[in-house]
């Protein structure tokens, strides 16, 4: 493990920064995130190796996860809505490390990062358009092709003629086929498999071991099957591999992770629970659980 705790402003201080801000600017128009967590009665995290953060929509678990985030200066790719109330709070946020076998704090991996469900639409995004691109220099490439082996031999007079005396040279080898020569010249796109399966992927290409990762909403995209494959690949990076995570989540299927710590944030206050007592997976089982003899008949 790497975070141990977690302290948010206590209402007192948000008050405080709320007055500095009115002061400095005559105005205030959100006092965002201040309030937010306070009025649950939720100052402190204690963290364990997967510790998750449940809640619905506009519950905070998001912005928790992007505090924790801002506070640490962990690597992120995609922006998110900040603002210089949000810094101010973040400034007065604490945080402890865990002390190794010396007793001195552990440093935070470089490479730890928080990865959005906008990452994961983001690469989506990226593989299409370089697959694209490629198409299009590859119909390129297969209208050049039979010019080039066939057509009129083209003169070396200078630097400019170079590239295309080149390509000549490349297309008019034995050895090289019309594909072959098409490939050289384009390369090969990204094979693209469904959303879910392109999603899945991503974490499992970019997941590495002994590191903190803070993962908003990892379930986006992902078919009930695939979130619990990517439960299974969580489970075993945190149990063998040194990582830990913290995860914004009200999937039952990533809630229910092995050893998990859950944070309800619907709570008032906010309390810890285990996965089956929380109100979205209390939901799933009422509603399966009255169509049960469907399932037991089908």
């Amino acid at each position: 493990m790497f975070l141990e705790k977690f302290v948010l402003p206590n209402m007192s201080v948000e008050d405080h920064l709320v007055t500095c801000m009115v002061a400095s600017q005559g105005y205030l128009d959100n006092a965002y995130p201040c309030g937010l967590f306070s009025l649950k009665e939720f100052r402190e995290l204690d963290f364990e190796k997967i510790t998750i953060l449940y809640g619905g929509n506009g519950s905070g678990k998001s912005t928790l996860l992007n505090v924790i985030a801002n506070k640490l200066k962990i690597k992120r790719i995609a922006p998110f809505n900040n603002s210089d109330m949000f810094d101010m709070y973040v400034n007065k946020c604490e945080y402890k490390m865990c002390l190794d076998e010396f007793d001195e704090e552990i440093l935070l991996p470089e490479n730890s990062r928080i990865i959005t469900s906008d990452d994961i639409f983001d690469y989506m995004l990226t593989l299409r358009s370089n697959n694209a691109e490629i198409d299009d220099i590859r119909e390129n490439a297969k209208k050049g092709y039979a010019e080039l082996k066939y057509g009129k031999s083209i003169r070396l007079n200078g630097i400019n003629d170079y590239e295309e005396f080149r390509l000549q040279i490349q297309a008019r080898r034995k050895t090289v086929t019309r594909r072959k020569f098409i490939d050289q010249i384009a390369g090969k796109g990204t094979k693209l498999n469904s959303n879910g399966e392109t999603a899945l992927k991503y974490f499992y290409e970019f997941l590495k071991p002994d590191t903190l990762y803070l993962l908003d909403e990892p379930e986006n995209s992902l078919s009930p099957k695939m979130q619990l494959e990517l439960v299974k690949n969580l489970e075993e990076l945190a149990k063998y591999f040194g990582c830990q995570f913290i995860i914004a989540t009200h999937s039952p299927f990533i809630l229910s992770m092995n050893n998990a710590k859950i944070y309800d944030l619907d709570d008032f206050p906010v309390s810890i629970k285990k996965w089956w007592q929380l109100d979205n997976t209390k939901t799933y089982f009422e509603f399966f659980n009255k169509h049960k003899k469907l399932f037991e008949d089908g």
